[in-house]
């Protein structure tokens, strides 16, 4: 991409100040604030509309490139206790790609290595201790090299009374040191002392000179480090045995409990030295140590156990911007979907064009009675995802990248919610301090090109402009802070196609509002499902936990199904007894990718909810078998969602309509915590569980939620000259829940 950027905040009020970080190939560049209407230029819907604000922002601004510096580290501050005379640093390690590069443990090196000290990997796996001292460099490696997942515990010592440097591994069963596995090397010189560097102690990377006398992160380490510590003598065999045995030995000049403040960026040092240090870039924690057996499964209920942090050198909490424009959001700018929209320039020629999106809210207490609710964490869960290359599939044939995002993604290795980390382990933490390449109003998926994300929920706001419908926006972020507040002025929410993660705080607040009578439209499929929480320090920072038993991209490692931001237990809701049913009727049901399908009309339908198909053909109980902007013809498909009484459908949900039994392909599953055994059941064609169902919900004091448990019901609203059955349909419960005083 020639140009790009991300904004901070994601939603902001009028009157509020917003920046943009953007980086530019090219000398300058064009920014205009626009309102987003329409994203999908499928030419069967309205195509690309966008409307140009006219703000004080719009402008030509100098270009610059900005980098984006990805891995995970912990820095401590310099102090002389770091710069011991006589040095052992001891820590426990579990390597998840050992051998290919080389990757600092615990080091306090300068940034061309030649001073200071350093526990590190090399290039083939083995562990290395290094000391720059006024003799030259000089290390001990071991002999044999770290096997990738499995614990030992390290050492490196220099005593420069007599010149002899060490390195020292032992493997580690589980939950103890495994017998006859030392791996001992000692090296002599001629006595010299240890030449300091003055900079500060890292842990899971090392410094790396520029070539201009600055310094950048580098030699990343990929995988758990626990309870490293510095002593300021080499310890004797007996003292390593007593370390390696987590007993206590020699007095540490620093001794990091890693254990300690999982919630914070914070790294304390247990030692009188206080020398506590800080995580960079969001390494996974609440994570097992070295010592952990099985025996405990939250870090708060056995912190010894959880004495590690999880490093990766693809990480990134801060892509760490210089803002390039900012704006204060005039007092009367209507809420909404906005972005700022970026053209590159060189010499006077248009280039590369970007939009940024933010979200504009309304002032405290709302300006109309419906409020549409952007699903922003979902935008955040799958930002910069790349499902077709995790589940090993080409792109379509006709899929163009819009904007070039993709080739981005891939060099600058970002991460989504559905990726593995570079080691093969899960990405459990999403930042929105980053560019997000998959929020963009034309952003389409690459394996069936379809409109997705922003992108599909743009079809919505379009027509809700074309109805003449008033509304404000609202914010999945915004909904999690302000709670029951948010709501409470608005007489309908309407949820985006996918609304999929929300918080405990999410889920209370909606709670309320249909209890005290609200109206909620689920215009989607799989909604309410996965347990989700934001960073109580980093605010900027969401956090998901991927379990057994759930249809998942990855799972967490055992021991760790526990959010380190919030110590609640991960997974999915109704896992933990607030399944999506209980407060949308339905549930997630199935998946699929190919295309759609129309539903039939419930033969019994009651009387009260002939309403809803007001309009409608109903000649042959077929409804909404017409083409759609998402996967082709229906408005049924991708992700469906079911009754379920079990799980909590309210006695009183009205079937208003549903797909028929083999409605859809093989390619359509029954998700996977509802499959007890292997088998050859589960598709479209056999399972009766694959299907969508159109409800009415009702709730206290005149609440109701209307749920059509499909991604692809938005695609349908706009076509046949927005006369569509989806189109009738959305526009009958949307009157009715405006004006009527009971549903049904």
């Amino acid at each position: 991409m020639e140009i790009l950027g991300y904004s901070d905040p994601l939603s902001v009020r009028p009157g509020q100040a917003i920046d943009f970080m953007v980086s530019c190939e090219a000398e300058s560049y064009r920014a205009d604030i626009v309102r987003l209407i329409h994203g999908d230029e499928n030419p069967l819907g309205p195509g690309f509309v966008e409307e140009e604000v006219g703000s004080d922002a719009d402008g030509v601004y100098a270009g610059t490139v900005q980098p984006i510096a990805i891995g995970s580290a912990i820095e401590v501050p310099d102090d002389p206790a770091l710069r011991p005379a006589r040095i052992c640093v001891v820590a426990h390690v579990l390597a998840t790609t050992p051998v290919g590069r080389r990757q600092g443990i615990v080091t306090k090196t300068s940034p061309d290595g030649d001073i200071g000290y350093g526990l590190f990997l090399d290039e083939g796996g083995h562990a290395e201790f290094v000391v720059g001292t006024a003799a030259g460099s000089i290390r001990a490696r071991t002999t044999a090299p770290l096997t990738s997942h499995r614990w030992y515990s390290l050492a490196g010592s220099y005593d420069p009374s007599d010149g002899r440097v060490s390195v020292v591994k032992v493997a580690r069963e589980f939950g103890g040191i495994e017998a006859g596995t030392v791996d001992a090397v000692h090296e002599t010189h001629s006595p010299s002392d240890v030449v300091h560097s003055n900079g500060p102690l890292l842990m899971a990377a090392a410094w790396n000179g520029k070539g201009d006398g600055s310094r950048s992160l580098g030699s990343h380490f990929n995988g758990k480090i626990s309870a490293p510590a510095v002593f300021d003598s080499a310890l004797t065999s007996s003292e390593l045995e007593a370390v390696f045995g987590d007993r206590s030995a020699g007095t540490p000049v620093a001794q990091w409990d890693l254990a300690l403040k999982q919630s914070s960026s914070q790294v304390a040092d247990m030692s009188s030295n206080g020398l506590h240090g800080r995580a960079l870039n969001m390494p996974t924690r609440a994570v097992t140590g070295h010592t952990w057996n099985g025996a405990s499964t939250h870090f708060g209920s056995a912190p010894d156990d959880y004495d590690a942090i999880h490093f990766h050198d693809d990480d990134l909490e801060d892509a760490g911007w210089d803002p390039g424009v900012r704006w204060n959001v005039p007092d009367t700018l209507p809420s909404g979907i906005y972005a700022l929209r970026l053209r590159a320039e060189a010499d006077g020629d248009s280039g590369g064009i970007d939009h940024v999106p933010f979200f504009v809210l309304p002032p405290i207490g709302g300006t109309e009675s419906i409020a549409f609710l952007a699903p922003t964490n979902c935008y955040f869960a799958y930002a910069n995802e790349r499902l077709e290359d995790n589940l090993g599939l080409d792109a379509h044939p006709d899929y163009v990248d819009p904007e070039g995002g993709y080739d981005y993604i891939i060099e600058h290795r970002l991460r989504s919610l559905y990726d593995h980390h570079g080691d093969g382990s899960g990405v459990c933490y999403s930042s929105r301090l980053r560019p997000n390449l998959t929020m963009r109003p034309r952003h389409r998926m690459r394996m069936n090109n379809i409109p997705r994300l922003l992108a599909s929920d743009l079809h919505t706001v379009e027509w809700l402009e074309h109805e003449g419908f008033g509304h404000d926006v609202l914010t999945d972020e915004a909904l999690h802070h302000e709670g029951i507040d948010l709501l409470s002025p608005y007489r309908v929410v309407i949820t985006g196609s996918h609304p999929e993660y929300w918080s405990g705080e999410m889920l209370d607040a909606m709670e309320a509002y249909l209890a005290g009578g609200g109206r909620c439209m689920y215009l989607g499929g799989n909604g309410f499902y996965w347990v989700t929480a934001f960073d109580p320090e980093r605010p900027h920072v969401m956090e998901v936990r991927r379990l057994p038993g759930s249809t998942r991209a990855w799972e967490a490692w055992p021991g760790e199904y526990h959010l380190s931001s919030t110590g609640e237990y991960g997974g999915l809701w109704r896992h933990r007894g607030r399944a999506p049913q209980q407060l949308l009727g339905v549930g997630f049901s199935a998946q699929g990718f190919d295309h759609s399908a129309p539903y039939t009309v419930n033969p019994d339908l009651a009387d009260e909810m002939a309403f809803v198909f007001d309009g409608v053909d109903l000649a042959d109980g077929v409804i909404a078998d017409q083409p759609s902007l998402v996967l082709g013809y229906g408005a049924a498909g991708f992700e469906l969602d079911r009754i379920d009484h079990v799980l909590g459908t309210p006695v009183g949900t009205e079937l208003l309509a549903s797909t028929l039994p083999g409605a859809f392909s093989d390619s359509y599953q029954a998700v996977v915590e509802e499959t007890m055994m292997s088998d050859s059941r589960q598709g479209g064609p056999v399972n009766e569980n694959v299907k969508a169902d159109i409800v009415m919900v009702p709730h206290p004091n005149g609440g109701a939620v209307f749920s059509v448990s499909s991604i692809a019901w938005s695609g349908g609203l706009s076509v046949e000259g927005y006369e569509s059955d989806v189109s009738k349909i959305t526009r009958n419960v949307l009157n009715a829940f405006l004006t009527e005083p009971t549903i049904g």
